[in-house]
């Protein structure tokens, strides 16, 4: 079963504007880069040992049709100027041979920054509370991300990633999606 654990992931993101939903899901699955795949979507955990890669290394060894698992967050409009986000948040120990967390969001009026943040937030409690380490959530993940770097500077890293975009201005429908993508080989 070691087959099934995902040895590198990346990060990618995109945007589509089309009349027909489904199309503009292709679209942005085009500017992500996976459209040629044929996506599962998995839940939320980041396996021991995995290697991040960047962006245009891991599309590299996408193949046509390949079954490829992914942490997918999408959002979708076709109301003229309504804001849509998607975000994928990952918090992981440094201690590469724990798991770590990831994180999907999906929003409606939340910028980048704020849609980026929050993916963030999520997958970072999420390890906390694994890690026994008490974030307070009454408090902004800017303050929280700061005091979890002076006081847990040695436990686990952070990070996210996010597409926004506003509703086309015809009605044409407009798709966001962030996605962790992870390859078996």
């Amino acid at each position: 079963m070691d087959k099934l654990v995902p040895r590198r992931m990346f990060f990618t993101k995109g945007f589509g504007h089309h009349r027909n939903e489904l199309q503009s899901f292709e679209l942005a699955l085009r500017s992500a880069g996976v459209e040629k795949c044929n996506l599962v979507s998995v839940s939320s955990i980041f396996p021991p040992d995995c290697k991040i890669i960047p962006k245009d290394e891991g599309i590299e060894h996408l193949k046509p049709g390949q079954i490829t698992f992914v942490v997918m967050a999408r959002q979708c409009t076709n109301e003229p100027g309504r804001i849509v986000s998607a975000a994928i948040g990952l918090a992981h120990p440094k201690d590469k041979q724990q798991y770590g967390y990831i994180s999907e969001h999906h929003a409606f009026g939340h910028t980048q920054r704020k849609a980026a943040d929050f993916a963030e937030d999520l997958a970072a409690t999420m390890l906390a509370s694994t890690l026994g380490i008490d974030l307070d959530p009454d408090k902004a993940w800017d303050e929280r991300k700061q005091l979890y770097k002076v006081d847990h500077s040695s436990n686990f890293v952070s990070r996210s990633i996010a597409q926004t975009a506003r509703g086309h201005k015809d009605g044409l429908y407009t798709t966001v999606i962030a996605l962790a993508v992870m390859l078996l080989d």
